[in-house]
């Protein structure tokens, strides 16, 4: 099963952000599992010992396709979307990839909506569903 994590630093979703957040954690295809957690005040150093794979959300980031994304649900991964100033630079540098949603900038509750509507894409295209059309 990919164990895939959503950790959103200071992050308070207004109830619209929610429920779509909520709404593709919960249509993942089986074998897929989303949890998704807030942060406050963490300690993001130890974020590298919890989980398999650490990427760090950046405006300056990856730019990928669906297909490229979706290599990503093979492991583990926690996705880290930082606060409004973004994550700290040595953070990121430890990363195993800065990964860029948009080239716009997008609203933290935005960012997590496409984050996990990319998710739900990336598995159901992995497993045969026909919601991602290349």
């Amino acid at each position: 099963m990919a164990r895939l994590h959503v950790l959103a630093l200071d992050a308070r979703l207004p109830a619209w952000a929610e429920a779509a957040c909520a709404e593709y954690a919960r249509r993942m295809p089986k074998g897929y599992e989303v949890s998704r957690v807030s942060l406050r005040n963490p300690d993001l150093g130890r974020l590298f010992s919890e989980y398999r794979r650490v990427v760090a959300l950046d405006e300056r980031g990856e730019d990928l396709t669906t297909v490229q994304f979706a290599r990503l649900l093979a492991q583990e991964t926690a996705f880290v979307i930082g606060p409004a100033d973004g994550l700290p630079e040595e953070f990121k540098a430890k990363a195993a990839m800065k990964l860029r949603l948009s080239s716009l900038t997008l609203a933290h509750a935005l960012a997590q909506v496409v984050l996990l509507e990319q998710l739900y894409r990336a598995a159901t295209l992995l497993s045969g569903h026909p919601y991602h059309r290349s």
